[in-house]
Order: C-alpha cells, then sequence, then structure tokens
C-alpha cells in the first residue's frame, strides 16, 4: 500500500492561484499542502506491482487536472483542526474516487482525449479502462479505512451516489419523468456528491462540529450542480486548449447536457433548427456539429442555463454564511466567483 510522503517540492498545477485571495500565508500553507497530496496521489495511482498496470491506473493521475477536491478537503478541514491526521490522506481520497470516475465516464461517453491526452478507453480499450477505474476506487476504499469512522461512512455513501448517479445517466429519464429533473438527479449523483464528500471528509477528518460538516456539504451539493452546469455550457462555447477535450464532445456523444434539454424542452420558433438538428444527431456529420455549436451561442437557452447556474452558486453562498469569517470560507466565497467567471 502506498505510503505517505513526508514532503513534495513544487506547487502541483490548480485553481487556488486563481481565486485573488491575497492572503499568502493561508496561500503558502495550502499550497505546501497539496503539494504533498500530489505526490502521494501520483504515488497511489501508480503502486500496481505490474508496470503495465501502473501506466494504466496512473495515465490520468500524470494527466493533471484542476485538483479542485483536494483543495476543499483542504479548506474544509480548515474550520475544524487542520493538523490531524488524516486530512492530507483524505485529500488524496478524493482525488482518486474523482479520477476514478472519469475513467468510467470517457467510457460511458466515448471519449478520446482527456486532460489533453488520450482517454485511458482510447488507448487501452473499455475493458481495461473500466477495470483500471475499479482498482483506483478501490485504493481510495483501502486509504479510506484509516480516517474516522464518520468520513469512512461519507466515503462509502459518495461511492453508492456515484455509482447510482452513473447508472441513472445510463438507463436515462424514466417514462413521464421530466428530463431536466432527471438532469439534476444524475448531476447530483456524479457531480455533487464528490464536491460535498471533499469538503466533508476534511471537515470530519479535522473534527469540525456538526453544524459546519452540515453548512460545507450543502455548499459543496449546491457548488457541484452549479459547476456542471458550466461544464455544459464550456463543452458548446470553450476551445480545445482551454478545455482538454474537443469542443463539444458532450453534443457529439448525445450526453444530454442542460443547454440540449431546454432546448429540447422548448417550443418556440427560435430554436426551431437546432432543435431538428438535435432530433436528426448533432452528431450526424461534421456540418451539423458546427452549425448546431454556432446555433447554441445564439440561443436564448445558453443565457437560461447561465441564470440557472447562478441560482446555485447563490445558494452556495447561503451555507457560507454559516461558517466563521475564516480564510478558507473567503476562499470559498472566491470558489463560487470562479465558477461563475468560467462562463463570462
Amino acid at each position: 500500500m502506498c505510503e505517505a510522503p513526508i514532503s513534495a517540492p513544487g506547487r502541483p498545477a490548480g485553481i487556488l492561484g486563481q481565486l485573488g485571495l491575497h492572503e499568502a500565508e493561508f496561500e503558502t500553507g495550502m499550497h505546501e499542502a497539496l503539494a504533498v497530496a500530489e505526490k502521494w496521489l501520483q504515488d497511489c495511482a501508480h503502486d500496481a506491482p505490474d508496470p503495465r498496470i501502473a501506466a494504466l491506473t496512473g495515465h490520468l493521475a500524470a494527466a493533471g487536472g484542476k485538483r479542485l477536491r483536494p483543495l476543499l478537503v483542504l479548506l474544509g478541514a480548515e474550520f475544524g483542526d487542520p493538523w490531524q491526521d488524516g486530512v492530507i490522506q483524505a485529500a488524496v481520497i478524493a482525488e482518486l474516487v474523482h479520477i476514478s470516475s472519469l475513467y468510467h465516464d470517457d467510457i460511458m461517453d466515448g471519449a478520446t482525449t482527456r486532460h489533453g491526452v488520450v482517454s485511458a478507453n482510447a488507448r487501452w480499450g473499455d475493458r481495461a479502462a473500466v477495470l483500471g477505474g475499479d482498482w483506483l476506487l478501490a485504493r481510495a476504499a483501502r486509504l479510506a479505512a484509516g480516517l474516522v469512522p464518520a468520513a469512512i461512512d461519507l466515503n462509502a455513501r459518495t461511492a453508492d451516489r456515484l455509482v447510482s448517479g452513473q447508472l441513472c445517466e445510463l438507463t436515462g429519464p424514466a417514462p413521464g419523468e421530466d428530463p431536466v429533473a432527471h438532469y439534476y438527479e444524475v448531476t447530483a449523483g456524479k457531480t455533487a456528491a464528490l464536491l460535498a464528500m471533499s469538503l466533508g471528509l476534511g471537515a470530519l477528518q479535522a473534527g469540525a462540529p456538526a453544524s459546519r460538516v452540515a453548512a460545507l456539504t450543502g455548499y459543496g451539493e449546491q457548488l457541484g450542480i452549479a459547476f456542471q452546469i458550466a461544464d455544459d455550457l464550456l463543452d458548446l462555447s470553450a476551445p480545445a486548449e482551454l478545455t482538454g477535450k474537443e469542443q463539444g464532445k458532450d453534443l457529439l456523444a448525445g450526453v444530454p447536457s442542460l443547454p440540449v434539454l431546454l432546448v429540447r424542452a422548448g417550443d418556440d420558433t427560435v430554436d426551431g433548427e437546432l432543435r431538428a438538428l438535435l432530433a436528426d444527431g448533432a452528431g450526424a456529420s461534421p456540418a451539423a456539429h458546427r452549425r448546431a455549436l454556432e446555433l447554441f451561442r445564439r440561443s436564448p437557452v445558453t443565457a437560461e442555463a447561465e441564470e440557472l447556474m447562478h441560482r446555485r452558486l447563490e445558494r452556495a453562498r447561503a451555507f457560507l454564511g454559516e461558517l466563521p469569517p475564516l480564510p478558507a470560507r473567503r476562499a470559498l466565497t472566491a470558489l463560487c466567483d470562479f465558477v461563475a467567471r468560467r462562463t463570462a
């Protein structure tokens, strides 16, 4: 089993420096803890005894990423005793669970790239990739066994929610179910649950009061839904250099993102051509795909989805009002602003 590193040099890529906190001592401490977590993460992801398996399981960890979930663990711990044993371990667990879900997501979506590199399923095939994701989830569970009981329970319940969310996405809405309500159910399981878990793991491991744990996990749920809506919008508008995946990837894969569902639910003439393209399959040809992206950029559903995202961010900020005015709370407030800026 991978051992905890004593220290790790350098600063891993992430979003902390983009929050504009101007709190040097706090940020330095966060960067140092994130660097230790990053070293531990890489060791765990590449810990398989067979180097061929290690190449598979360590593939996406080595490719990098925002490392949002480890940051949230550390921020959650600030509302208790952040020096408690197991806090950085919890940060590694959160990212391992997240990365494992990416292996499975890419298989379901037929994705060919992730974080600017070839996806695991495109490189090794679906069967190897799903087992690679399972291996990472199992490794996270092994690490979680060393946490306090409440954190162990939260990790297990989140794994349940994550798989349920993926199955819910795969099966689609039930007959007569509102597709937008189904979207939120999927998002709660696949995205929001992981962000809430990250904050909760940090707070629980640090011994934070129950009221603070509840406020942090409530914040994480709302932030997670806003984050997914932002990703939906970015898929339709942002170039591959910014997101690390091809523009319109979800649209090509037929993923029912929120903007797509809003177009389908409408009956106005403004989105008539776009609605017809979606009915025929926006990925039916490169020309249809390009035209769909162009129409989405001009569609009123883009502004509608942005407004729904901002409502979720406001709900997230409301939870922060229940927390003491620590630098970590200011960081979480700034994170809401960061999510809003991603689609501006």
